[in-house]
């Protein structure tokens, strides 16, 4: 096990059997793709850093989901599709430059820093939206989404919930942090 973003096989049988099982029981995520396709690609060799950063969301509370294939490039994507914010990444500023000016009660760690370290990237607000589409997520809690350049450099950064039927983006000053809300990641695979 020379890579250190490689897990043991037993490790690996089980996450797989983990993400056959999530994948079965919600096909209308992934309609059209087929588990076995899925499996090919991360049993490549290519498959195992991949499998890591999957092992990662998962033992965040992400519960990762298939929930689209791109056919040019091949890869699957690998969305949180926990019910709400994944508990193991809550209360969490969004970036590193946002939990350094924090002058007093700083979290453990950033949001941005903390996905680049899983191997995965924080959704976008149109990513959100999409997941939305596929269930009912963040009724209770909320996740950051991926802020543009242009409000992270006034401060701001952007965070999302799902409140009385509908999508709602927000902002807050990128230094915040609150116990119900964490992010959710991409994985291309």
């Amino acid at each position: 096990m020379g890579n250190k973003k490689e897990l043991p096989p037993k490790k690996r049988e089980e996450l797989l059997r983990i993400l056959k099982d999530r994948f079965e029981k919600n096909m209308n995520r992934h309609k059209g793709l087929e588990w076995a396709n899925v499996q090919a690609r991360l049993d490549s060799p290519a498959g195992g850093e991949k499998l890591w950063s999957l092992n990662e969301m998962e033992r965040t509370g992400g519960e990762p989901d298939v929930t689209g294939h791109d056919h040019k490039t091949g890869e699957y994507f690998f969305y949180d599709c926990s019910a709400e914010s994944p508990a193991g990444r809550r209360s969490v500023c969004y970036d590193r430059e946002g939990l350094e000016s924090r002058k007093e009660h700083k979290p453990e760690n950033n949001a941005m820093d903390m996905a680049a370290a899983m191997g995965i990237e924080l959704l976008t607000e149109e990513q959100y939206r999409e997941l939305q589409k596929l269930g009912k997520f963040d009724s209770k809690t909320s996740s950051w989404v991926k802020t543009p350049p242009g409000i992270r450099k006034l401060g701001g950064a952007l965070f999302a919930d799902f409140r009385y039927g509908n999508v709602f983006v927000y902002h807050n000053s990128a230094p915040s942090y609150y116990a119900a809300r964490a992010f959710r990641g991409l994985l291309r695979a």
